[in-house]
């Protein structure tokens, strides 16, 4: 079964970085698509990035030329590497997947979650 384990979350002030990773396992096909959502106390989760195994990727507007989704196949693991972070950034941080390309920003998309990792930003 598909399994995701996010890690890297932490405290940092604005304008600093961090990297999140994803280590994940049990993909039955080699084409996927992955990506990281962000769900903030009361808001609805928020589609960060997204990639796939077809070279698409995508970001929302809110965090263009700031983060980078990458993923190395060789070690099973997804990045998100977030720069001059912002306080709006903090929230719960989730990595997802999906058997397909088209890397999507819209969580119903994505049937395989990990458990979050807390990301809080202080200004």
């Amino acid at each position: 079964r598909v399994r995701l384990v996010e890690s890297g979350g932490g405290s940092e002030q604005a304008e600093g970085s961090l990297r999140l990773s994803c280590v994940f396992s049990g993909f039955t096909s080699s084409r996927y698509s992955m990506a990281w959502f962000r769900q903030a106390p009361g808001k609805e989760r928020e589609g960060v990035a997204a990639l796939d195994t077809g070279g698409i990727t995508q970001y929302v507007a809110s965090v263009k030329g700031r983060f980078t989704i990458s993923q190395d196949i060789g070690k099973n693991t997804l990045y998100l590497q977030m720069n001059h972070l912002k306080p709006e950034d903090t929230a719960t941080y989730y990595c997802a997947a999906k058997l397909g390309v088209g890397a999507p920003l819209l969580d119903y998309y994505y049937p395989f979650w990990g458990q979050g990792t807390q990301v809080t930003v202080s200004s």
